[in-house]
């Protein structure tokens, strides 16, 4: 397969003015760009993890997506703004260029928390963003369905510290 550039313009950061939390992924799945929200493929478990924090259905449509993330005050972005990438690996990226988060936090001072889902985000986040920031940044295990050696309780348990900021 060959590399592809890709850029984030295809679908803007979920982000208001009342977030508390944000969420950051490495970069969204060929199947989110397609379908123009993040976390979009069927198989990952990022919307029913935090659905069972909430003890709430999950929500299905980008509609309710939306709707969730905005009563539970959590905003959504990727670390990466553009890169190279072969498919929707993360292990291909290269030629990285960061989002502003200097910029973000500054027009959304009400985030007090970053998350970062999965090892790549985390890593990309230290390396490029880690001096943008001076509020506590936290690594996350992925959701996505390549990370099936951690269980859907254990991401319960895991990703409970988020509502430490909600």
């Amino acid at each position: 397969m060959n590399y592809r550039r890709v850029t984030h313009e295809s679908i803007p950061p979920f982000i208001n003015e009342d977030s508390k939390v944000l969420i950051l992924g490495s970069l969204p799945s060929i199947k989110s760009i397609q379908d123009g929200f993040f976390y979009a493929h069927p198989q990952n478990r990022f919307f029913k993890t935090l659905s069972a924090l909430f003890d709430e259905e999950e929500p299905k449509r980008i509609d309710e997506r939306k709707a969730f993330l905005k009563k539970h005050y959590i905003g959504l972005y990727d670390v990466i703004y553009e890169c190279d990438i072969i498919g929707s690996s993360d292990s291909s990226i290269k030629n990285v260029v960061p989002i502003k988060l200097k910029e973000i936090l500054a027009k959304y001072p009400s985030i007090k928390a970053i998350f970062c889902t999965g090892n790549k985000s985390k890593q990309l986040f230290d390396k490029y963003l880690l001096n943008d920031c001076d509020i506590p940044v936290y690594g996350l295990s992925s959701t996505s369905p390549a990370n099936a050696r951690i269980s859907q309780q254990q991401l319960i348990e895991e990703y409970k510290q988020i509502t430490c900021f909600l």
